[in-house]
């Protein structure tokens, strides 16, 4: 007689999570079919679910929701961080139901079809959180199948085999491939983000623009980042991640944002970091945020390490030193700067009142700081927009 089957697919089942540790968690799919295997991580928010799966710092993840009701409010052309998502899935409590939202003018479902990305709604999101809490983001494939059919050990397999995040550069699959001008500023309703600037960042011929211009290297940021940037007062030119000191300096900048992204910064600190060493010397200002807030530790000789299960979500409190104010922030990393290693010439400036962990900090020498959390996201939904002030002001100063 036949072994029984150790992976029988309960009813009405069309989505499956398998993780490495062999537990094999039974949904019901939605979007692309298929499989995707990477980090499985939890996010706490309870907005800004279609802004989330185009953050390219998901690169490699599948995200799990707390937040039971993800898709009510549609899918529309404006609420994106990049022009395509990166993260590779979403898991959901509650099935997607029909959207009702003014702005939506695109159901979730269909696109996650259009954009090759999977869904799992029906689990118990809680329980998958508090696994993750317990024992750390594990690697795990997430698959869609509308017949019920499931090869379980190959996904077992791929699950196990996946190398995971540490170690991994993935700045250089999601930076832009070219130089670009950025003129856009916050969305308005009823006008949207505004104007477009030139393919190389200047203003159009014969045209004066005295805003301090700074070079912002892409390791996977996000659109609104720049916006806010342009909001504060600056101009912006957008530079690959693997772009040299010459380059940058080709655009004459007042100073250098490098941005956010996915990946273990150690690996990406390969070809940054010693760009980033001459951007310091230059004396020119210089602001990071996330990936770009553990490059510059880095640059200046402090140490990053992999977080056991990552802070993602937008309630994340976050203590300001300097006067002792609480913000508001929203995170999404899940490797962290080592603020004990920080060198002599850097001041801590923010923890996280969560975890006691490094949320920030400056150098006391030159013109330079950074931050982990995202201050364009907003949640507080204006706690730390004054740190796009900070830098642009600091660009006047030394242009």
């Amino acid at each position: 007689m036949a072994d029984a089957n150790p992976y029988p697919v309960p009813a009405g089942a069309t989505g499956v999570l398998v993780l490495a540790s062999g537990d094999v968690v039974w949904g019901r799919g939605f979007g692309a079919e298929g499989q995707a295997v990477g980090e499985v991580c939890f996010h706490t928010a309870m907005t800004g679910y279609q802004e989330i799966m185009t953050d390219p710092s998901f690169a490699g993840q599948i995200i799990n929701f707390t937040f039971p009701h993800i898709g009510n409010v549609g899918a529309n052309a404006d609420d994106v961080e990049a022009d395509q998502p990166h993260a590779l899935g979403m898991i959901v409590r509650e099935d997607v139901t029909e959207p009702s939202n003014f702005r939506s003018n695109q159901h979730l479902d269909s696109w996650m079809k259009q954009h090759a990305r999977i869904g799992l709604s029906g689990i118990d999101t809680r329980a998958l959180t508090r696994r993750i809490r317990a024992g750390g983001a594990p690697n795990g494939v997430i698959a869609h199948s509308p017949s019920g059919e499931f090869d379980i050990p190959m996904l077992l397999q791929m699950a196990r085999e996946w190398p995971g995040l540490e170690g991994m550069d993935l700045a250089i699959t999601v930076t832009t491939e070219t130089h670009f001008g950025w003129e856009g500023g916050v969305w308005r309703l009823g006008f949207g983000y505004g104007g477009k600037g030139r393919e190389d960042g200047r203003p159009p011929v014969g045209v004066a623009d005295n805003r301090p211009h700074v070079v912002a290297i892409d390791y996977g940021s996000k659109k609104n980042i720049f916006r806010n940037l342009v909001q504060a007062g600056a101009r912006v030119t957008v530079l690959p991640a693997t772009a040299t000191y010459e380059q940058a300096m080709s655009f004459a900048p007042d100073g250098f944002f490098l941005s956010n992204g996915p990946g273990d910064p150690a690996a990406t600190a390969e070809y940054a970091v010693p760009v980033i060493r001459q951007m310091l010397e230059s004396g020119k200002p210089v602001f990071g945020i996330c990936l770009g807030h553990q490059l510059i530790a880095l640059a200046v000789g402090a140490e990053t390490s992999k977080m056991f299960q990552g802070h993602r979500g937008a309630n994340h409190p976050v203590k300001r030193l300097s006067d002792g104010a609480v913000e508001i922030t929203s995170m999404n990393h899940g490797f962290a700067v080592l603020g004990e290693t920080l060198p002599a010439n850097a001041r801590e400036t923010h923890v996280s009142l969560f975890d006691g962990s490094n949320a920030g900090f400056e150098l006391i020498d030159r013109p330079a700081f950074a931050v982990q959390y995202h201050p364009e996201a907003s949640p507080g939904p204006q706690d730390s927009l004054y740190l796009f002030e900070k830098f642009v002001s600091n660009m006047r100063k030394e242009s």
